[in-house]
Order: structure tokens, then sequence, then C-alpha cells
């Protein structure tokens, strides 16, 4: 069960395993990024309720929200390949880290898009027919009036998607992808101090996990500075 708990090991697995930080914060900043764009256009028919796409997006949505990450991974990073093979797609060489992104991604764009959609919902109506009596479009008025506030409103929930696919970049080591938790796993095995692996890696988990939270509450309370009733409701507490 590993060797008796030697605290220096704790400070030495901890210089080890940020060499590997990078790599997790590739992985959340990459799939976060991608995911977002994917939640928006993911979002939009259901808004504006486009004939069939907006009843495919439901589909989507309701897929990667209702099912574990990690079967989403598996089914990515060992069906995809198979799947593009038999349309004589060869995706040997892709790097197990894409697949890892790629999953993230969509999994990340399911929530996003259910969190502008109840964002833009949360906007008044009374902006948006203002805008259209100043004379601007409905594109116009979505973009400078409906989005920023839907986003803003958003805030919370995005920042707990990225804490979120933060912890969950730890499953990227399933398939062969080593990051942070790969490392810990690694050094625990080669000197059997896993207590002390383990809790290095629980220190740099929560050490961004607060500093994201406290990050995004200055972002929202800057978002949110003209409007005081929404600063008061986007608080997580």
């Amino acid at each position: 069960m590993g060797r008796r708990f030697d605290a220096a090991y704790v400070f030495d697995f901890l210089l080890r395993l940020l060499e590997y930080f990078q790599i997790t914060m590739f992985i959340v900043a990459a799939s976060f990024l991608l995911g977002m764009l994917v939640g928006f256009l993911v979002a939009l028919p259901r808004l504006y309720r486009i004939p069939v796409l907006d009843r495919c997006c439901a589909v989507y949505v309701s897929f990667f929200r209702g099912t574990p990450i990690l079967a989403q991974l598996f089914l990515i990073y060992f069906g995809l390949p198979e799947w593009a093979g038999r349309i004589g797609l060869d995706l040997s060489r892709v790097p197990a880290l894409a697949f890892v992104i790629l999953t993230y991604a969509l999994n990340t764009g399911a929530f996003v898009s259910e969190a502008i959609r109840a964002g833009v919902g949360s906007v008044d109506r009374g902006q948006v027919e203002a805008a259209y009596a100043v004379g601007m479009t409905a594109r116009q008025a979505f973009v400078r009036i409906v989005l920023p506030q839907a986003l803003a409103v958003s805030l919370p929930v995005l920042a707990n998607l990225v804490i979120g696919g933060l912890k969950d970049s730890s499953l990227a080591f399933t398939v062969g992808v080593m990051e942070m938790t790969g490392r810990a796993r690694t050094l625990g095995v080669a000197t059997q101090h896993f207590i002390e692996a383990y809790i290095a890696l629980s220190v740099i988990y929560y050490a961004v996990s607060l500093a994201l939270e406290r990050g995004f509450r200055l972002l929202e309370r800057r978002m949110l500075r003209h409007e005081p009733s929404l600063a008061g409701k986007g608080g997580r507490g």
C-alpha cells in the first residue's frame, strides 16, 4: 500500500507536477474556448426555433448533459477513428490530446448553449424593442444589447464550467495524455509514496480553482457594474 508518509515528498512532487501544469491548462483553455463557440452555434437554432436544426441541437444537448464525460471520451477516442475509417479517413496519427479537447469542447458546448439560452431569456424585452425603435436591425440588437447582457448573467455558470473542466481534465490520462493527474500516478508508482503525490496534486488543483473563482467573481462584478440588480442575483455565494 505504499511507504511511510514523508512530508518532504509533497514539496518535491509539487515541483514535478507543475512541469505538467501547462498541459492541464491548455486542455482546459482550448476545450472551453471551442465549447463556447459550439455552445453559441447550438444555442442560435434553439433560440430562433429553426426547424430540424432545433431538434438536432436538442438531442445533442440532451446526450452530452445526460451521459458521463468519461463515456463520451471513450466513445470519441475509440469510436471516431473507426467511424472515420469507414469513409476512408485515417485518424490513427491524430494525437490523443486532440480527442480529449474535442470531447471536452462538445461537453462544454452543451452546457454553454443552455446557459446562453437562459441568459438571453433574462434580458428585458423592452430593451430589444427600444433598440428597434432607434433603428437597429435584429442582428445589431442581438449582438450589441442582448448578447453582452446574456453573457454577463451566464458568467457564474461559465465559471463553474471552467472549474469543472479543470477537474475533468484529470480523465485525460485514461487515454494516454500525460497531464498532472497522470504524472501524479506515475510518481506514486515509482516511489510508492501515493499519498504525498495526491496531496501535492490536490493542492495544485485547489489553488487553481480558488484563483479561477476569484477571477470570475471580479469579472462578473465588472460586467454587471451598471446592473446592480443583476449583480446581486449573479453571485454564487
